[in-house]
């Protein structure tokens, strides 16, 4: 938990309200000072940090409460306030929330309540600089949660996922598929203030047309045949939490309306449903198209496209980062190791060379399905070159493959040559060496050292 400490200050131009709340909070804050109107609590925020504030809407001079509020987050956007009235109009407390408001309370105050919210308040003051403070970490570390890469590519997107994590702002990520999408947009989400709540994600691309409505915005029992329960969709699951929509390109065109219906009013109903359901969601969407081309083509809408687009983000390929594949490589090495249960491995430099210089049209997820087979199919320590799949060590149309040394070629060479002798001789260790014209023992040791146990 965040150390620093928790001060409050309460705005009131009534003595008693101010008295009364100070004494009452003693024990849930470190420190609790009072403001009889705006231009006194402005005047203590140029000589002490607060944490919170409680402010009345309605003061006696100057400036009104939300006014003050709005002051406030000018120069000090993190810190919540709280606002009571007695005059709890509806309209008040839209006008409030809206402005920014933590929280809205009535007149004549219940103390009990008023602790809670100051503890609630406390508790999302906290999380928020503990969030803060893994940013700064994460700055400077250079990492992002399980994001590998140390070269300039990634790097750009690194600063790109700080700057834009602490915002409320929607964010479109471009990338081919396999890049690590859905890992940025989890990254988005870890890094904000929504990150106690849920993450969501759901593959449109996959989803059909006559499930879609109802798995973003759920239904009603009997809505439809089948419908046996009431169900509630994405957003209603990831409420306060954030909702990523994968392949969001793919929707149909009656779909795109429904989205941007929710983006503009925040409001959405299940299916078959009456009730006006609020969407306190944050939405993150990725596609692996060009979105100008479906938008000249008419299969998306440009309106849509603003809502969504808000921050962009593009993920390179894994061509486009070259100097990140040996790292990858490492990483899924001893990642896939530990889970099937294998011996440390390593690769050859030629197999790495291999790896590096690749197309990899998968990008990151075929390099991990390859890995992940080899620790699975070798039994050596070391990878060589020729235990690579083949699709990948197959040389290019007029491609001549070097090893890095006279050495390597000598040892490839080697390899493969006792590799054939045991094949020829049914694995039968005496006649291999006899064929070979070595001994049994020099055989064992090449074997070893070969990893052709």
């Amino acid at each position: 938990m965040n150390s620093e400490p928790f001060g409050v200050l309460i705005v009131d131009d009534e003595p008693n309200i101010r008295s009364g709340l100070a004494k009452g909070l003693a024990g849930d804050a470190d420190r609790v000072d009072t403001a009889a109107n705006a231009s006194e609590a402005l005047g203590q925020f140029t000589k002490e940090e607060y944490q919170l504030v409680i402010v009345d809407v309605r003061l006696n001079c100057g400036m009104t409460g939300i006014e003050l509020m709005q002051r406030i987050h000018e120069s000090h956007p993190q810190t919540p306030v709280i606002v009571i009235t007695a005059h709890g109009t509806v309209e008040t407390a839209v006008q409030a929330m809206r402005s920014g408001a933590f929280d809205f309370v009535l007149k004549p105050l219940d103390l009990n309540l008023v602790r809670q919210q100051v503890r609630k308040a406390r508790e999302h003051y906290q999380l928020r600089a503990e969030n803060d403070q893994l940013r700064s970490r994460l700055v400077d570390s250079g990492e992002i949660a399980n994001i590998i890469g140390n070269g300039s590519a990634m790097q750009d997107v690194f600063q790109q996922i700080r700057q834009v994590a602490a915002t409320e702002a929607t964010v479109m990520i471009h990338g081919e598929s396999g890049t690590g999408k859905e890992l940025i947009a989890r990254a988005l989400h870890d890094l904000s203030d929504r990150s106690r709540d849920p993450f969501v994600a759901v593959n449109l691309g996959a989803m059909p047309e006559s499930l879609l409505e109802s798995e973003l915005f759920g239904h009603e029992k009997g809505s439809f045949s089948g419908a046996s329960r009431q169900k509630p969709g994405c957003f209603e699951q990831a409420s306060e939490g954030t909702l990523f929509l994968d392949e969001v390109t793919e929707m149909s065109p009656k779909s795109q309306v429904d989205l941007l219906r929710v983006l503009e009013s925040r409001q959405y109903t299940r299916v078959g449903g009456e009730q006006l359901m609020h969407s306190d969601t944050r939405v993150i969407s990725a596609t692996n198209r060009s979105v100008a081309e479906l938008i000249e083509q008419g299969s998306f809408r440009e309106d849509l496209l603003y809502r969504l687009n808000i921050i962009p983000i593009e993920v390179p390929p894994l061509r486009g980062r070259r100097e990140d594949i040996p790292l990858l490589v490492e990483h899924f090495l001893e990642s896939f190791c530990k889970r099937h249960h294998r011996e440390p491995k390593r690769l050859s430099p030629a197999a790495m060379r291999i790896l590096t210089d690749a197309p990899w049209p998968g990008n990151v997820r075929q390099l991990r399905n390859v890995i992940e087979r080899i620790v699975i199919t070798c039994d050596g320590e070391s990878i060589h070159a020729d235990e690579l799949p083949l699709d990948l060590r197959k040389p290019k149309p007029g491609e001549i493959t070097l090893p890095n040394s006279l050495a390597e070629a000598v040892e490839g060479c080697e390899r493969q040559t006792i590799e054939l002798a045991l094949r020829a001789c049914d694995l039968h260790r005496e006649r291999t060496a006899v064929t070979l014209g070595i001994s049994v023992r020099t055989l064992h040791y090449k074997m070893g050292r070969y990893g052709l146990h």
